[in-house]
């Protein structure tokens, strides 16, 4: 079984080979509110614009931003665009940009108006020159990027048909790379797709498949059988076709296809998914990664961009948090061992009211749970004090804890009522109590009012004690003993 938190670990040691046609993207936010008295257009009250990297660029970016090394190779004009892009790419500390600049050509820029409100793009004006490159420039892009190859744990082509790859570009990297055994990744946009020949995987969308095999793709079958034939055509291992709102689908060459739905999230601007995709792909290949979990983790961090305004990226804490299930992340968010990250927390939640109760929680039952849950509706946020290991052995005795504190932490980090565990090593969390200031202090009803530590601190700030009713039958230490007695 495939295990993400593996690949997330080696993503810091690839480094990316990213070729591509590079852009400027520049976002231009406002507001309409009337036509135009000119012509029968809407006129945008601009706010604000914001200029990122696009195009090859977004794919560097994502790479980067998921924590690999990204050798970025590509080719701009001497103009006011180009020198823009450059000091944005040398401000990315995971980015070596190796830029050819060819002054004949302009820098590519594209300009969105939007509707900050509704995040509704009204009009996008490009500036380019989509043709090939001259023969003086394309060498000098093949020798620059054949000489990053031997780095490269896996190889991006970002094609977007501005002319930086040129059959000639495609072909010498494609043949270097499968030569050294390094997978390639191409995102297509050429009209011939047999200029891709020998790639490992290409990740079309539906009307790109549909266009370049000249068949239907509308359903799954459609595009499975579309994708069979391309992986016949070019000799790939797979294809990956992105379905827009429909997720994408992995159609290996030898192997069922898969279809991985989208995540359910709030739309906000789609620019630049497709290159977030792509550098997902690259990076979990590079970690050796099979197919189908590099497409689920290209999938996951689609839907973390397209959240987001303008040409986005995914970090890796981001992508982990969107694929990882909650309850395996929640010890990283809940559980404290150093007080002073406790007081952090504290001033995020000084608004809120707070409750707290603690205990060893040694071997977590529903007596337990029903503690807890019940303590959480009486608060906004509820904070449990943890005994640490030596504080629970004198408590209990010369063989407890039955587990060690990480454990117990994170098996109550797993229950959404506990907001926050905090250990403390002391024999009562009187002085834990102190530190939180409580407005609830819950505890079981085996206690009494005035027997329940803090109770003097947190009735004299205000607050109240409240006493929950105990599940019968349920008793770690009874438990404890029960499973000491021999079967009869």
């Amino acid at each position: 079984m495939f295990n993400f938190e593996d690949a997330f670990k080696l993503i810091p040691e690839q480094t990316i080979v990213c070729v591509g046609d590079l852009m400027l993207d520049d976002f231009v936010y406002g507001e309409v509110s009337r036509i135009s008295p000119e012509a029968p257009a809407p006129i945008l009250a601009v706010k604000r614009n914001e200029l990122t990297v696009g195009g090859a660029g977004n794919v560097a970016r994502n790479i980067a931003a998921l924590g690999a090394r990204c050798i970025f190779l590509g080719v701009v004009g001497e103009d006011d665009a180009s020198r823009t892009l450059m000091r944005a790419l040398a401000a990315e500390p995971l980015i070596e940009p190796h830029l050819v600049i060819d002054a004949a050509r302009p820098t590519t820029r594209k300009v969105r108006f939007v509707s900050e409100h509704y995040s509704t793009h009204l009009l996008r004006a490009d500036w380019e020159l989509a043709e090939a490159l001259n023969a003086k420039t394309e060498k000098a892009l093949i020798d620059r990027t054949l000489a990053a190859l031997p780095r490269a744990a896996s190889v991006v082509l970002s094609d977007y048909a501005k002319g930086t790859l040129t059959p000639r570009v495609i072909r010498e990297i494609i043949d270097a790379a499968r030569k050294a055994g390094i997978p390639i990744i191409v995102d297509p946009k050429a009209v011939d797709y047999s200029v891709y020949r020998g790639a490992t995987v290409i990740k079309p969308n539906r009307k790109e498949l549909s266009e370049a095999t000249r068949q239907r793709a509308d359903s799954d079958a459609d595009v499975i059988a579309a994708a069979s034939q391309l992986n016949r055509l070019l000799g790939t291992d797979a294809v990956v076709v992105s379905l827009s709102d429909a997720g994408l689908i992995l159609v290996p060459a030898e192997g069922a296809a898969v279809h991985v739905p989208a995540y359910a999230v709030k739309l906000r601007d789609t620019s630049g998914a497709g290159d977030t995709v792509v550098a997902a792909l690259a990076v979990l290949l590079a970690t050796k990664a099979g197919y189908e979990p590099a497409v689920r983790a290209a999938n996951a961090a689609a839907a973390v961009v397209v959240g987001k305004r303008g040409t986005a990226t995914v970090s890796a804490a981001e992508l982990r948090s969107r694929i990882l299930p909650a309850a395996s992340l929640a010890p990283e968010e809940k559980v404290i061992f150093d007080w002073l990250v406790l007081d952090e927390r504290l001033a995020e939640w000084r608004d809120l009211r707070i409750g707290f109760t603690n205990g060893c929680f040694d071997l977590l039952h529903p007596g337990h749970v029903k503690l807890l849950s019940e303590a959480r509706a009486a608060c906004d946020r509820l904070i449990v004090g943890l005994n640490g290991d030596a504080s629970v052995r004198r408590l209990k005795g010369e063989g407890r804890p039955l587990q060690e504190v990480h454990a117990r932490a994170e098996v109550l980090a797993a229950l959404e009522a506990v907001d926050l565990i905090v250990v403390f090593d002391q024999d009562t969390p009187l002085e834990l109590i102190r530190r939180v200031r409580p407005k609830v202090l819950a505890k079981g009803g085996d206690y009494r009012r005035e027997q329940v530590v803090g109770h003097e601190l947190v009735e004299s700030d205000g607050g109240e004690v409240i006493l929950i009713d105990l599940m019968p039958g349920f008793s770690t230490s009874k438990i404890v003993r029960r499973s000491r007695v021999p079967a009869g």
